[in-house]
């Protein structure tokens, strides 16, 4: 019988992440850290109003780029947080999650065949280097380094640039480590993309959840940027959206146009329901956002400080929701630290591979967790890394 399966598609590694989700699953008095999903309930005004959506009768399709009332909201939403502004007709798509709209950017960008590649920067999310590959691209991956705090440095944008290079992903704030890019590390790529006519991919899922005074800046209100930049976000990580699954793209006309298309036949369109939780989201939601951040923040800062008494190395994470100690003093491979940890202390993690081979001797820890919990996982981890270095001596 012939094989029914793509060679491509069996060649991908399944999610590192999913190993250890699905064995705590199992295990029901451990404790994970391992899930990069908010604690929190969706505000009950965001709820509520897409309970009324339902109560109306709105259950019908939307236009396949989304409600406009949305995409007008988004507009002014990005005017005035990021200061950069899209057309809501033509400049902008609703997507089932930030994830959909990666896979149909690539998939409208990438010729199949022709060799073009994706530079990825890692550690970073786990859905780039799939995506790349289904789209027919070849991913380049750049190694980011702790010394940098995990930001990219134009060297190393320089280093990995070929004449086939198409698209960077801009993976910031990051998942896994909590870097970000300031703006003045931002102006030092943008005249190497423009002059090597590259494209980004700008991640910014994660851009109300920053720790520094300055706040998050968006390569695409920078000059000669925004014509090139794909951005992406969502309403997952913001406002504790994630089961509403909806996202948006916003970047050049023609490159919508194309990932509209492919939406128009995969999706159809973004849940209609979630598109009217989504507007009184970006109308009425900083306040929420705020709270929970502030939140955050004060789980951040107590993950900074333990780890600190532990002796386990950490550089500062001023984005996301997550902390990426090192633990390469112990002789393990990160994927042989998590599982011991799971299997004696019932504290699950995720191991840094799982964001890229770069992640060796680095463990995901995600602060989306009451502090009680925090606190109860820690307290655990603590002995065991006491065991370790004991059993070293």
């Amino acid at each position: 019988m012939r094989d029914p399966l793509s060679a491509t598609t069996v060649a991908l590694k399944p999610s590192g992440i999913r190993k250890f989700f699905d064995v705590v699953n199992e295990m029901p008095d451990a404790i994970s850290l391992g899930v990069g999903e908010p604690d929190f309930d969706t505000p009950w005004h965001i709820r509520e109003e897409g309970i009324f959506s339902l109560e109306k009768g709105r259950t019908f399709y939307t236009s396949n780029s989304g409600l406009m009332e949305l995409r007008k909201e988004i507009d002014a939403y990005l005017s005035r947080r990021f200061n950069v502004s899209y057309d809501p007709k033509s400049e902008m798509l609703i997507t089932v999650g930030g994830s959909e709209a990666i896979d149909m950017a690539f998939r409208a960008m990438i010729n199949p065949g022709e060799g073009e590649e994706i530079i990825i920067p890692q550690p970073s999310y786990v859905s780039y280097e799939p995506c790349a590959i289904l789209a027919g691209a070849k991913p380049v991956i750049i190694d980011l380094k702790a010394e940098n705090d995990f930001r990219l440095t134009a060297d190393e944008l320089k280093a990995a640039i070929t004449d086939k290079t198409k698209i960077l992903v801009l993976p910031f704030p990051n998942n896994p480590t909590g870097a970000v890019m300031e703006k003045e590390d931002l102006e030092a790529i943008v005249p190497i993309l423009v002059e090597n006519d590259i494209y980004v991919l700008s991640d910014e899922i994660y851009a109300e959840l920053t720790y520094t005074d300055r706040g998050h800046v968006t390569i695409a209100s920078m000059p000669g940027m925004r014509e090139r930049t794909i951005l992406i976000n969502g309403f997952s990580k913001a406002y504790a959206m994630t089961g509403w699954r909806l996202g948006y793209a916003c970047g050049p006309s023609n490159i919508i146009a194309q990932m509209t298309k492919i939406h128009q036949y995969a999706i159809m369109c973004a849940p209609t329901t979630s598109q009217y939780a989504a507007i009184e989201a970006l109308r009425n939601g900083d306040d929420d956002v705020a709270e929970m951040r502030d939140a955050y923040n004060q789980r951040r800062r107590y993950l900074i400080n333990t780890f600190k008494k532990m002796g386990l190395p950490c550089f500062e994470p001023f984005g996301a929701f997550y902390i990426f100690p090192c633990i390469k003093e112990f002789g393990l491979s990160s994927d042989e630290f998590a599982t011991r940890l799971l299997m004696e202390e019932k504290v699950a993690v995720v191991p840094g591979t799982a964001f890229g081979d770069s992640g060796e001797g680095f463990l995901r820890i995600s602060y989306a967790y009451s502090m009680e919990a925090l606190k109860e996982a820690l307290g655990r981890i603590e002995p065991f890394v006491n065991r370790l270095r004991e059993n070293k001596q």
